[in-house]
């Protein structure tokens, strides 16, 4: 499902420290450096993919001179990763790594004007993540934290005096009882394993709702341990920041540091469950109390940034309720009035990861366009936008280093993750490191094109296409239909180290990759379509895709199959029910099969009840009951092709059952099938060894019913 800032892009950083994570590797091992690889005859592989260097964050001094970002590296052997600091000159050279441990570093931020940087890193008495600084050549490292439970993020003011930093409290009032909580019932039993749920949201995303994320501010130093923590939220039973992607960018401090605005949706249990509702809220740390700033406004309000003058607040924010996916808003508030502004009124897109600019005359953003993510700068006043970067590519994190300049992250297709400076005044990009550059010369990449297909209600959606390396326009290829996750999550530029286009590529095979109907960057009615419309336009978009492709000689039309995960994995349970003939082979990963089902069983319920339309058993209901009458597990009578379904079982935004439902009715229904269980994984595929293993099983299975001779459709099993 797609998440707030969450995007393909994000995928790229290692999970230890991508937003507010919980917990540290505990366990000892060696220091993952970069990997060896051999590459054979430019051939993309699955460990060739592992080999990948995965630059995460990137931020500049406060001179402007240097910048310092994380760079991390998979170990297959160690089936782990690790982000380590480096810097380097603000022209790209001198780049040095600055730290060498077995755990991750991230959340990384100048401190002291810039004599010292300080980070998240593991604790090696206590094995949780805790505040840490050094020097900026790496030297004199101090642990400043000693958080019982461990900080999961912080910000600390821009004075230097204070900090804000998130670490886990005990949930008090959680659904989840366990023996510790309630001693009438679990009296006598201190080794059983039973849970006593009274309430929704009982379970998030991947773990157990039995403790909660504070917002802490203490008096911090850059030397020594921060000291007179203060839960700002005590007694509260709400998250902040929220779960499961927030961290350092739910915090805002005012440039005197007097006054912090956080993050918070403030509802819990049920109610929590079905809202998107949360806000904004002012702790000014002299008298103690909080002032709510967003009141009324009743769709996700994230991402506060005040101007360099503390008299602006700026923030996105959606209106609609439970629409997880609703257009984005930049507004900006006067401090001194409260009056609220929508700069982007009249832009029918949507920006991400604002950023003042040093004047606070501007701010700048990336935001998904016509298929790619350029760099944007709006003035705050008249609201012109001025397109900074556009290129075939994505670009990220912007961070402002002069009022014409900024260091972006930027990726593609075709590479991942690089910085670069970008320019108001002459355009120009220039590419600041080249970590990857190595390893991609060696490599055969295929070709991008952009593809206008017609769609069968009259309009042109942008179509990205992806030929085999070494492409022969008079052979015939394989294909393979790629659908997105989300539902409405954008496909633009990005570089996935599962489903990437270049290694399905060097496989021999041709990807399309529509943006269909409920996709960001083509307004807001293309993007809001889909919603409670699961069965409707945007699969005929697909379809539309498949047609207009296979009519191209290159394209053998009697070998193409349709892949994809999440909303993507229903999708590819919904077209095996309806492509008429049109597949060869499916997989689909983390999908939804019973749609009734998947309403009841999701956590965050506020997304299914939104985009389904209701509840199914409201019978009055036309618009849910249409949605419920599509699901896919309806129309399996109709499934012809082989299938490959796998899972995880720490998934719990769509639980692994959906996909072993479908692979069980798959066999029952006397089709070829074949099912990848992880138990240790939830919605994503991300310890090393397993993404590996799944590369080869996704493969393995492509190869036999795409590229060997094609069998006869399966003749669906006659009714029990």
């Amino acid at each position: 499902m797609n998440k707030l800032t969450v995007s393909m892009s994000a995928l790229l950083l290692p999970m230890a420290f991508a937003g507010c994570q919980k917990g540290a590797e505990t366990s000892e091992s060696k220091i993952i450096e970069k990997p060896e690889v051999t590459v054979t005859d430019g051939m993309m592989t699955p460990e060739v993919l592992e080999a990948f260097g995965r630059i995460g964050e990137a931020t500049p001094s406060p001179d402007g001179t240097k910048i310092i970002f994380t760079l991390a590296y998979e170990s297959i052997e160690e089936n782990k990763s690790n982000a380590e600091i480096y810097i380097m000159n603000a022209d790209g050279s001198d780049m040095t790594r600055l730290t060498k441990t077995a755990s991750s570093e991230g959340n990384i931020c100048w401190i002291e004007k810039g004599e010292r940087i300080a980070f998240l890193g593991k604790d090696d008495e206590t094995g949780v993540p805790q505040i840490f600084s050094i020097k900026p050549d790496g030297s004199d490292r101090k642990r400043l934290s000693k958080v019982e439970n461990g900080v999961e993020c912080f910000s600390v003011s821009p004075d230097g005096s204070k900090v804000v930093y998130g670490a886990p409290i005990k949930d008090y009032e959680s659904t989840v009882k366990v023996a510790t909580n309630d001693s009438t019932v679990f009296a006598g039993l201190p080794k059983t394993t039973g849970r006593l749920v009274d309430d929704l949201m009982y379970k998030h995303w991947d773990q157990w709702v039995t403790e909660i994320p504070h917002p802490f501010i203490a008096d911090f130093s850059a030397t020594g341990e921060i000291a007179n923590s203060k839960d700002i939220m005590e007694g509260e039973p709400y998250e902040c920041p929220m779960r499961p992607f927030g961290g350092a960018e739910s915090f805002a401090w005012t440039p005197d540091g007097k006054k912090l605005v956080y993050v918070s949706r403030k509802l819990k249990g049920q109610d929590y469950a079905f809202s998107t509702d949360s806000n904004l809220y002012l702790y000014d740390l002299e008298s103690g109390k909080t002032e709510i700033l967003t009141e009324g406004i009743l769709g996700y309000d994230t991402d506060p940034v005040f101007s360099p003058d503390g008299k602006t607040l700026a923030w996105l924010s959606m209106a609609t309720p439970k629409f997880e996916s609703d257009k984005k808003r930049l507004m900006v508030m006067d401090m001194a009035t409260r009056e609220k502004r929508d700069l982007t009124e009249n832009w029918d897109y949507w920006p991400e990861q604002i950023a003042w600019a040093k004047d606070g005359a501007s701010i700048w953003f990336t935001g998904y366009y016509q298929g790619v993510a350029p760099v944007f700068r709006m003035d705050v006043k008249t609201c012109a936008i001025d397109t900074v970067a556009m290129e075939v590519c994505d670009y990220a994190s912007v961070k402002p280093v002069a009022d014409n300049a900024a260091i972006v992250l930027r990726h593609s297709m075709r590479s991942p993750n690089e910085i670069c400076l970008v320019r108001t005044d002459s355009k120009e990009v220039k590419e600041l490191t080249s970590v990857n550059k190595e390893l991609l010369s060696q490599l055969k990449l295929g070709e991008v094109k952009k593809v206008m297909v017609p769609t069968t209600d009259g309009k042109e959606m942008t179509t990205w296409v992806i030929l085999p390396p070494d492409f022969d326009p008079n052979k015939k290829y394989p294909a393979i239909l790629y659908c997105q996750g989300g539902p409405q999550q954008a496909v633009s530029q990005f570089w996935s180290y599962r489903w990437n286009f270049m290694i399905m590529a060097a496989n021999g095979y041709i990807v399309i990759a529509p943006n269909r109907r409920g996709l960001p960057g083509f307004g807001t009615e293309w993007n809001l379509q889909i919603s409670k419309d699961y069965g409707g336009q945007n699969m005929k978009d697909y379809l539309a895709a498949v047609d207009y492709m296979a009519k191209e000689s290159y394209v053998d039309e009697k070998r193409i199959g349709a892949i994809g995960a999440s909303y993507g994995g229903f999708s590819v349970y919904w077209l095996a029910g309806h492509h008429e003939g049109r597949f060869a082979a499916l997989i689909a990963h983390a999908g939804i099969f019973d749609i009734e089902s998947q309403y009841l069983e999701t956590e965050e319920m506020w997304f299914a009840d939104f985009d389904m339309g209701g509840a199914p058993w409201e019978k009055d209901n036309a618009v849910a009951q249409r949605t419920f009458a599509n699901s896919p597990h309806k129309f399996v009578n109709n499934w012809t092709a082989p299938i490959l379904v796998t899972v995880g079982e720490l998934d719990y935004r769509i639980l692994a059952s959906q996909g072993m439902m479908a692979f069980n009715a798959a066999k029952m229904h006397g089709l070829e099938a074949e099912m990848l269980v992880f138990p240790d994984e939830n919605h994503w595929i991300l310890k090393p060894q397993n993404a590996v293993l799944w590369q080869r099983v996704f493969f393995r299975f492509l190869d036999k019913y795409l590229k060997a001779p094609a069998a006869p459709a399966a003749a669906p099993a006659p009714a029990n």
